[in-house]
C-alpha cells in the first residue's frame, strides 16, 4: 500500500511545498503574480487531503502508512506556509509558533498515547477539525494578500481567521491534553 492512488496524492501535498515557496524567488514574476500562483497551489494540495482520504475508502485503499503520512503531509503544508507568511510578515510569529508547536505537542501525545493502548481517547474531535478548517482558509487569504472579487480583503479576512485558527489550536491542545491527562498521570510517579 505504499504506491497508492490515494499515498501518492499524500506525497504530492509533501512535494509541493518546494514548489509553493519557489515560487517566491521568482523574480521575474510580479508579487501579486506569486502570490496567485502560490495560493492556487496551496488550495489545490490542500483539497488533496480531503480527495486521497475519500478515495481511499472508496477504492479500498486504505493503509497504516496512509493514515500515518496522511496528518505528517498535512502538518509539513501547514508549517510551511506559516514560515513563507512569518517570512512576508503576513503572520506573526508567535502565531505561527502557537501553530506548530500544538502541531508536534499534539502528534507526540498522540504517538506516546498510541504506544500505551490509549490512543483513543486523544483521537481527532470536533475542535480540532475546525481548528484545521479555519488555518486551511486563512492560509490561502492570507498568501494571496489582496482583493478578491473587488470586495473581500483577504489580508484583513486572513488575519482575523488565522488569530482564530491560533485560539482554536490552544483550545484543542488543552482539550486533547485534559483528555490524556488521566493516563499521564497513571504512568508518572
Amino acid at each position: 500500500m505504499f504506491f497508492t492512488i490515494p499515498t501518492i496524492m499524500t506525497w504530492t501535498r509533501i512535494v509541493a511545498i518546494p514548489l509553493i515557496i519557489g515560487v517566491y524567488y521568482l523574480d521575474s514574476l510580479k508579487v501579486e503574480t506569486q502570490n496567485l500562483i502560490a495560493t492556487v497551489m496551496f488550495v489545490l494540495f490542500a483539497w488533496t487531503d480531503w480527495l486521497d482520504g475519500f478515495l481511499a475508502r472508496k477504492l479500498n485503499q486504505t493503509s497504516a502508512f496512509g493514515a500515518f503520512l496522511d496528518p505528517v503531509a498535512d502538518k509539513f503544508l501547514v508549517c510551511a506556509a506559516l514560515l513563507i507568511l512569518v517570512h512576508m510578515n503576513r503572520v506573526h510569529v508567535l502565531i505561527a509558533l502557537v501553530i506548530i508547536g500544538r502541531e508536534i505537542a499534539i502528534s507526540s501525545l498522540r504517538e506516546w498515547m498510541a504506544q500505551i493502548g490509549a490512543g483513543k481517547s486523544v483521537a481527532v474531535h470536533m475542535v480540532g477539525k475546525l481548528k484545521t478548517t479555519v488555518q486551511m482558509v486563512a492560509i490561502p487569504f492570507l498568501l494571496y494578500d489582496g482583493v478578491l472579487l473587488g470586495v473581500i480583503d483577504t489580508r484583513d479576512w486572513g488575519a482575523v481567521l488565522i488569530l482564530i485558527a491560533a485560539i482554536l489550536t490552544i483550545w484543542s491542545m488543552v482539550y486533547y491534553m485534559r483528555k490524556a491527562l488521566p493516563e499521564i498521570r497513571a504512568r508518572v510517579k
